[in-house]
This record gives structure tokens, C-alpha cells and sequence, in this order.
């Protein structure tokens, strides 16, 4: 495990420069809080073809960090988010040729970044997971810059991976409900509800996430 600090974010790889050439690329996006260790334990139960990178947000938050700032109720400056966007596919510009293909892994509020990103750039990425989290809302006035190219999204049909537990205490229910029509509107979906999960993350869904990646990413194509 080596760890390095860009322009950025404070990043760690799950392997040295000189083994990464030609790999698939994962990136782990952490929620609200957290920091760039906590997704990166899940690195054993991942395919081991891929190189793994887990990403540390800027912004203190607790005992970790956050994204972009929430308010008491669970809202937030889309121009944040915005900016958050672009400084991570800043980043991604100067990592992404080495390797064969680039998949997002968010949870939570990292799940709103990994969409975010893949809404930004939909030619990027060859898959999202998104753990129980959620999609931005940015339609009409919020998105006049285009910033969000969903129509362009919804043509490539990205595969993505929507893993949640339907009682799950922390991501409202609007939010819930907006995500779940989005997606089934722009990506090409797999939902998969959990039960006794919580706001977390369960081996359960961690094997169907593996089995997602292999399939979507990893196997061959035509």
C-alpha cells in the first residue's frame, strides 16, 4: 500500500506506479465524514484485476471529511457539488490514460460525487457503484450550463450498480425516490435491496458487486 498526495486529493493505491499499466482502474469516493481508509478495507473483496485508488475529500467534517458541505437537513449547494466535480475530473485527466478503463465506487455522499462525475463525463467510465446513496437533482434552471450531460448519458446506458437497504435511517425518501427514477431513466440499472443493513454496506452486497464488476467491466466484450 502506497499512499501520495496530488494537486487534489489525498489519494492511496492499492498498487505501486510501476504495476498499474494497462489495469482497470477503480476509484473509491467515501461518504460524508469518512475518510480515504474507510472504503479502501474493501479492496480484498474486490476483483483483483483492478487497481484500486481511494480518494480523501477536502473539506473537514467531523471526525473525516466531506465532499461538499450539508446542512442540518441533508441539503446542499449544487454549485458545491459542481465544483467538487470538476476539481476530481481535473484529477482523473492526469491518472486515466494509464489504465484500461476507469469505474467510480461511492457510498453514501460518495455515491451522489461517483454520479456526479459519471453525469459530467459520461464517455468516462465503464461502470458506477453506488452504495446506499443517492443522485443529485439538477434538472432546468439548475443545470442550464449543461454541466450534467444527461442526454448523452442516457445513450450510452452506463452500467451501474444501486445496492440499498429500503429502511435505510439517513438518505431521505425523496432523495430515494428522485434516484431511483433517474437512474432508471439515464443508466442501465441493477437495484438490489437489503435487508438488516442499515445505512452500511454487508457481505452480501459486497458479493454482488463483485459478480457486477466482473460482468460489466472485466469480461470480454462482443
Amino acid at each position: 500500500m502506497t499512499e501520495q498526495t496530488v494537486a487534489a486529493p489525498t489519494v492511496i493505491w492499492s498498487r505501486p506506479e510501476e504495476e498499474r499499466a494497462g489495469t482497470p482502474l477503480l476509484v473509491l469516493l467515501h461518504g460524508y465524514g469518512a475518510n480515504e481508509q474507510d472504503l479502501f478495507g474493501l479492496v480484498p473483496s474486490l476483483p483483483e484485476e483492478f487497481t484500486v485508488v481511494s480518494v480523501r475529500a477536502s473539506l473537514a467534517a467531523g471526525p473525516g471529511f466531506a465532499w461538499f458541505p450539508l446542512k442540518n437537513d441533508l441539503s446542499f449547494s449544487l454549485q458545491a457539488v459542481k465544483d467538487t466535480t470538476s476539481t476530481l475530473t481535473n484529477w482523473l485527466d492526469g491518472v486515466k490514460d494509464q489504465h484500461s478503463s476507469v469505474t467510480l465506487l461511492g457510498f453514501s455522499q460518495g455515491m451522489g460525487v461517483a454520479t456526479s462525475l459519471l453525469r459530467h463525463r459520461p464517455a468516462d467510465f465503464a461502470a458506477v457503484v453506488g452504495l446506499s446513496g443517492f443522485a443529485f437533482k439538477a434538472e432546468g434552471a439548475d443545470n442550464e450550463d449543461n454541466f450534467f450531460d444527461d442526454a448523452r448519458l442516457a445513450e450510452r446506458q452506463v452500467p451501474l450498480f444501486w445496492g440499498r437497504d429500503q429502511e435505510d435511517p439517513i438518505i431521505p425518501a425523496e432523495a430515494v425516490e428522485f434516484t431511483n427514477s433517474w437512474l432508471r431513466e439515464h443508466t442501465k440499472l441493477t437495484k438490489v435491496l437489503y435487508g438488516n443493513m442499515g445505512h452500511g454496506i454487508n457481505a452480501q452486497e459486497l458479493g454482488h458487486v463483485n459478480e457486477f464488476l466482473k460482468l460489466t467491466v472485466l469480461a470480454p466484450k462482443g
